[in-house]
């Protein structure tokens, strides 16, 4: 009787163990082979699911086991996701239908116009480039603006984490509150004091940080400089200027690397050489720095700048006509001892 008892708790443990070890091998065992990122697109079925998985797993059966036991078919949440190398059936089953998907890091630079920025934000999210254009001409609209391009002010250059799935809608909501943020009424008082509108700061803004290249040291200086050209009713006569108006004729196709005297007489509101005042709008996506050194400017006395072959990247300042003369012949000079065209 004992040996009876006895081999059926054998029997029974080894029962027991091969079906405990086939369901840990099922739900907790190393499924994957390597690591990466899945897309899952909004109202995709399980077949697209399998498909966007199946180069990741080791065994396709046993995770779509899994996936029928744990209902992911009527569960699918749209993502991007993280794929880890040995990762079991049940944490991705249960990171998909959950949602839990990895953001992305996406670098909005000093593009020349919104539709540049909304191209390369639209290689990392589900909506494509066509979506965030109607999208924001709708949004620019609701704002009484006119097309997407007006909405660059909202946009500062820095780096940020969204998600694959966010929405046009989504994406600009998130800068719009920060634009929001940034417009206290002590900014709004320093704008004013300025003699400046908003749109004015963010368009005075992008030409400093131009013509710094972005370096925030000088911004001050060249803010004050381009200050007292506005108020003497001087043109601003600004290289980056010029620059843009010949880049936004050829659809930002142009790479311009020298201002030749031609340049200046392209007709465009936006040439500084042309037009006294300062442009109607910002000519880049600006870095918040760059607006907060418009606005916390110290004033000078200069008038005139030009770059300083000897110190590439800055510029020398003055307020005398001839000794700016002097100034723009070198810099002429070593632009074509360089051969800088």
């Amino acid at each position: 009787m004992r040996k009876t008892v006895l081999a059926v708790f054998i029997i029974i443990l080894i029962v027991g163990g091969i079906f405990g070890w086939r369901f840990y091998n099922k739900y907790y065992a190393a499924n994957t082979q390597k690591e990466g990122y899945v897309l899952i697109p909004t109202g995709a079925n399980m077949a697209r699911v399998m498909d966007s998985l199946k180069p990741f797993l080791k065994n396709v059966e046993s995770f779509r086991a899994v996936a029928a036991d744990k209902d992911l078919a009527d569960n699918i949440k749209a993502g991007r996701y993280q794929i880890r190398k040995n990762d079991n059936n049940r944490r991705i089953v249960r990171m998909i239908k959950s949602g839990r998907q990895t953001d992305d890091t996406f670098r909005i630079g000093d593009f020349d116009d919104v539709y540049q920025m909304v191209g390369r934000v639209a290689r990392k999210t589900e909506a494509d480039s066509i979506d965030f254009v109607k999208e924001f001409d709708k949004i620019a609209r609701e704002k009484g603006l006119t097309t997407a391009e007006d909405l660059k002010p909202y946009f500062f250059a820095d780096t940020y984490n969204f998600y694959w799935t966010v929405t046009p809608r989504q994406f600009f909501d998130r800068f719009e509150k920060q634009y929001d943020d940034f417009w206290t009424e002590e900014n709004k008082n320093k704008a004013r004091s300025l003699g400046l509108t908003i749109p004015q700061i963010y368009a005075l803004a992008s030409i400093v940080e131009k013509e710094s290249g972005g370096k925030p040291d000088e911004q001050g200086t060249i803010a004050g400089l381009y200050l007292n050209r506005y108020h003497k009713g001087m043109r601003l006569q600004s290289d980056p200027t010029v620059i843009y108006a010949v880049k936004k004729q050829s659809g930002f196709r142009q790479d311009i690397k020298r201002v030749y005297y031609k340049d200046l007489k392209t007709d465009s509101p936006y040439n500084t050489y042309r037009n006294a005042g300062i442009p109607p709008g910002p000519i880049s996506v600006v870095q918040k720095r760059s607006v907060e050194n418009v606005l916390n400017s110290k004033p000078n006395n200069y008038i005139y700048m030009c770059a300083n072959p000897r110190q590439p990247g800055y510029h020398k300042f003055t307020d005398d006509p001839q000794e700016h003369a002097q100034n723009a012949r070198e810099y002429q000079n070593w632009l074509n001892e360089k051969q800088i065209k």
